[in-house]
């Protein structure tokens, strides 16, 4: 199967007048075509850092990508001039932001908003345009004649869609959905979540799915990989995270998630906060939170090791987490 994505070492800083923020740091997957990538990780690990390097969307300065590649159909994105990569971004490669609310133009309808995108990727007459942007809305759930509204008369659950309907407005061949449903209630956020895969699936689109649940990458993703203070700590099959996971901070989000099966009167936490990106450990950067930590995990940086098919993990220890006993 040909690789759709292919991202290589990648490092991103944040360059300010009180330090360097070290926001990603070697970051390297791979997402197939017609295949969703789950990106699991708390707030501030770098997910979205991520997303917008992809597309090149860093504010620079202060942002930077330090090194690396990314290559789309074989194409390297950070090698590209301004020009060539606007002529991507939003027709082959499609993002939807976090927050509605703000993702939308409010003096503009939404059949205008659409219809920008189209334009500025097809040589379509009016009336063709249109007619496309008719069909996005209904393809996303929203009747036609709602084209002519504005983002205020619609709900938020509404709002999504009509990004979702950018977004899908030119059949792109990667869609990166940033935290989609985060300002959504739980009933609509699993009607979002559902229309985005059915609609994946309908234009086999590949997917780089960002979330901070595990349930959802568990229903929606074929591959997972989870990030921790700007690098991928764990990464593999739905099946190898799942089940065989080998990460001591991947246990730790498995263990906070509610269970239908055993009564708790706590949820489990992972002790302690993320390292501040400006300063981070010399070792493993989980070393400052984790069960399992020896004196090698404070000085040395662990590299992520193949550990079975389609498997990586970043940790000294993997062994012992794995069999459940401490190193």
């Amino acid at each position: 199967m040909s690789e759709l994505l292919e991202v290589k070492n990648l490092v991103i800083e944040y360059r300010t007048d009180d330090g360097v923020v070290h926001a990603l740091n070697d970051v390297s997957f791979t997402i197939g075509e017609g295949k969703t990538l789950g990106l699991v990780g708390e707030t501030g690990a770098g997910k979205t850092t991520l997303a917008k390097g992809i597309v090149r969307l860093i504010q620079s300065p202060p942002g930077k990508i330090v090194q690396g590649s990314v290559l789309f159909n074989g194409k390297d994105l950070i090698k590209l001039s301004d020009a060539e990569i606007r002529g991507i971004r939003g027709f082959d490669i499609s993002m939807i932001f976090q927050d509605p609310m703000t993702s939308l133009n409010p003096v503009m309808t939404v059949g205008k908003q659409i219809q920008e995108v189209i334009d500025a990727h097809n040589k379509l007459n009016p009336e063709e345009s249109w007619k496309k942007v008719l069909q996005s809305l209904e393809l996303v759930g929203i009747p036609a004649g709602r084209a002519n509204n504005y983002p205020h008369q619609f709900s938020g659950g509404m709002k999504q869609r009509v990004i979702i309907a950018i977004a899908l407005a030119c059949n792109p061949k990667l869609l990166i959905a940033d935290e989609p449903t985060t300002a959504l209630d739980v009933t609509i956020q699993a009607q979002v979540l559902k229309m985005i895969t059915d609609l994946k699936k309908k234009l086999n689109t590949a997917m780089l799915l960002i979330t901070h649940d595990l349930g959802v990458v568990a229903q929606n993703c074929e591959d997972v990989a989870v990030i921790y203070a700007g690098e991928i700590v764990e990464y593999g099959s739905v099946r190898n995270i799942f089940h065989e996971m080998k990460h001591p901070y991947t246990l730790g989000l498995m263990a906070s998630i509610p269970s239908l099966e055993k009564k708790v009167d706590r949820l489990q936490s992972i002790s302690g906060l993320m390292p501040d990106p400006s300063d981070l450990p010399a070792g493993c950067k989980f070393s400052t939170r984790c069960p399992y930590q020896t004196e090698i995990c404070h000085n040395r940086l662990p590299l992520l090791e193949l550990v079975s098919e389609k498997h990586e993990v970043r940790c000294h220890h993997w062994a012992e987490v794995a069999n459940g006993r401490k190193a």
